[in-house]
């Protein structure tokens, strides 16, 4: 697989194959992937076990993090991989790990955190052709006919036989007897981040029938796409499509979420950044769902918000933060400053009020709505339960809300150019600066802020 010093790339997909499978099953899927996109297979059982998720998690987060390069990536995960794929995000979100830049997920017929549905005579059937060190080349050869719809290419099909024959059939027995059986849910949780899951409707356990109840409570963004005509094995069956998907995810992710720069990725991944801060700052990475039902507003207030976000807070070209959904969240969570004018109502019931007096009176015109955006903050408008006065009070509030929003997000941090989180640390003692002067930073620092900048005299 191409490595990030030789491919110039937007985002990497870090690629976690089935049971039976290694890296090689990339292959096809990284020929056919966008230009864009870095693609790295990691062998998940080349050590011979499989005991347990975190096992194997912790093989697949080793190789991340080594080939990580501080920029945006996605997980691809397909059969056991997929059942990997939970555990390392839930562990990159968490903080525990120096990797950042998760940005979602394309699942290929993916095992569930839940115990795998496989029926026991199959179960039985599997174990019994994984007695010795490897499987027989007919033994390999069965499992690949047995997972396709179709007859595969012979150059494919060879290569799929052999990747299983590579194997070592220990793997397989500790994934049979205890990996797949394993339930994972309490440790994955809950991932809310974009994730595409592909499976074939020819697949019986792992397909487009059954894949929407295993995934819905782990994955509540994820849609799921129905593959007519192919079965369990889509690295060989369909590889094209996979690296389309791949392309059409980031396409997507990009467009509605700044990206964070590979060298602030790095700080962020580093022991200088406390397990906490760098937990938090995975999640505010992540590419807010515009689609999603409010829980504090309602879907008009929501859009009012927005489009004052819009003239407050201007994000520049390409992917934006969605400052409306964010303080929705903030107001459901209770997160706000904890204080208010006196009289004035709670922060939701205000915000509400807020919202609607001025969705009366927004207007569609740019310098029309600046021009009420004065108004708000000189003199007020009418709107009912708050008054003038607590109109002038509560935008005061929410200007202030969504700055903070806006700055709160790691990419934020990086166009501004601080780098305070970084002085923390998991360390035994925090972590600063020896150097502090205009114009010169601390070889950790990204490379930017060594620059002095000169003003033009004109």
């Amino acid at each position: 697989m191409p490595s990030a010093a030789n491919h110039p790339h937007e985002c990497t997909v870090f690629f976690l194959p089935g049971l039976g499978l290694d890296a090689a099953s990339a292959g096809a899927i990284a020929a056919a992937a966008d230009p864009r996109l870095r693609v790295v297979g990691i062998d998940l059982l080349d050590r011979g076990r499989a005991a347990s998720v975190d096992d194997l998690a912790d093989t697949a987060l080793e190789r991340i993090a080594a080939e990580a390069d501080g920029g945006p990536f996605l997980v691809c995960g397909h059969s056991l991989g997929g059942k990997v794929a939970a555990r390392v995000m839930s562990r990159v979100l968490a903080g525990t790990e120096r990797v950042f830049g998760l940005a979602g997920a394309v699942l290929l017929a993916p095992s569930p955190p839940t115990p795998e549905p496989m029926p026991d005579d199959k179960r039985a059937e599997m174990l019994a052709t994984a007695h010795g060190e490897h499987l027989s080349q007919e033994d390999a050869a069965a499992f690949v006919s047995a997972n396709v719809a179709t007859p595969l290419p012979a150059e494919v099909n060879e290569a799929a036989i052999d990747a299983v024959v590579r194997q070592p059939a220990s793997a397989w027995r500790d994934w049979l007897t205890a990996g797949s059986l394993e339930d994972a849910t309490s440790l994955v949780g809950v991932l809310d981040l974009p994730v595409v899951v592909l499976a074939g409707d020819a697949d019986e356990a792992l397909g487009a029938a059954a894949q929407p109840e295993l995934i819905a409570d782990v994955y509540p963004r994820a849609r799921v796409e129905r593959m007519p005509g192919v079965g369990h094995l889509l690295p060989y069956e369909a590889p094209e499509r996979v690296a389309a998907v791949l392309a059409d995810t980031w396409d997507a992710i990009r467009a509605a979420a700044p990206v964070v720069p590979a060298e602030w990725g790095r700080v962020i991944a580093s022991s200088r950044v406390d397990v906490a801060v760098r937990r938090t700052l995975a999640h505010r990475a992540i590419a807010d769902d515009r689609d999603r039902a409010p829980r504090s507003l309602n879907r008009a207030q929501v859009e009012t918000l927005r489009a004052l976000a819009a003239v407050l807070v201007p994000q520049g070209e390409g992917g934006t933060i969605d400052l409306a959904t964010r303080i929705d969240d903030m107001l459901a969570d209770g997160g706000t400053d904890g204080w208010r004018p006196l009289g004035s109502p709670a922060d939701p019931i205000a915000y509400a009020r807020g919202l609607d007096a001025i969705a009366a009176v927004w207007p569609t015109e740019v310098a029309e709505q600046r021009s009420l955006i004065v108004t708000l903050i000189t003199d007020g408008i009418d709107a009912d339960g708050l008054g003038a006065d607590g109109i002038r009070a509560w935008f005061e509030d929410a200007r202030n809300d969504l700055l903070r929003m806006w700055l709160a997000h790691p990419a934020s941090l990086a166009r501004i150019g601080f780098d305070g989180f970084a002085v923390g640390g998991t360390g035994k003692r925090p972590e600063g600066w020896a150097t502090i002067a205009a114009g010169e930073r601390e070889t950790w620092e990204p490379s930017e802020l060594g620059q002095t900048v000169v003003e033009d005299a004109a």
